[in-house]
């Protein structure tokens, strides 16, 4: 699907999904209009990383230093980044409609993904949960698309299917994993496609009482 590349100033409240990885899918907005990439460079990626407050700022500092010093090689590492993230969508799109197939394209990518960030991830033990980590030493500017990959994989595993959605909000598409008490969140956010949405609803009623309501 062709997507429009647009700068974008990354906020809080475009972190909803749950998960990092899912925030990565949904550096795409407008899924189900128009779809808007917002990583518009290695540097927003890095804006976006730092962001999520999973990765260390130190880190990030050498990656921006790496990019401005390699910045073929940074396009190509976002490239990746890319790929990893379209697949990822198609991917958590397809399990979490009951008895759709499995894009079989979408699954080897994932999997060409994570191989190449085990490839260059060390194991480390903290306290005793032994776990692979990517580090810029071994990916270089790939660090952030192989430690994405590796937590990608990691979610996939106890992904809960029953609470994770797509909100549908006019232009958004976004994922989310829904971790309310009473499981019914239906929105990416109340902030913006909730409220949004009881806008248009208070609107249709208020014109159906009233046909001259909102002009002619």
């Amino acid at each position: 699907m062709t997507k429009a590349v647009r700068p974008h100033t990354f906020r809080r409240r475009d972190l909803v999904g749950g998960h990092v990885a899912i925030d990565l899918v949904n550096t795409v907005t407008a899924r189900d209009a128009e779809p808007t990439d917002w990583l518009d460079g290695y540097p927003r990626l890095l804006e976006w990383a730092a962001l999520t407050g999973h990765f260390a700022a130190a880190d990030l500092t050498e990656l921006l230093r790496l990019a401005e010093s390699e910045p073929g090689s940074a396009e190509q590492a976002l490239d990746r980044i890319r790929e990893l993230r379209e697949a990822l969508h198609d991917l958590i799109a397809a399990l979490i409609q009951p008895g759709g197939p499995v894009p079989a394209e979408a699954v080897d990518q994932v999997g060409d993904h994570w191989k190449r960030a085990v490839a260059s991830a060390r194991l480390t033990v903290s306290g005793n949960l032994p776990q692979l980590q990517a580090g810029i030493g071994a990916s270089g500017l790939d660090y952030l698309h192989h430690e994405l990959a590796l937590q990608a994989f990691d979610l996939l595993r106890s992904l809960p299917l029953d609470r994770t959605r797509v909100c549908p909000g006019l232009r958004c598409g976004w994922m989310f994993i829904d971790s309310s008490r009473g499981g019914r969140r239906r929105w990416c956010s109340m902030a913006t496609c909730g409220s949004s949405a009881k806008g248009r609803t208070h609107y249709r009623r208020k014109r159906a009482h009233d046909p001259g309501a909102g002009g002619p």
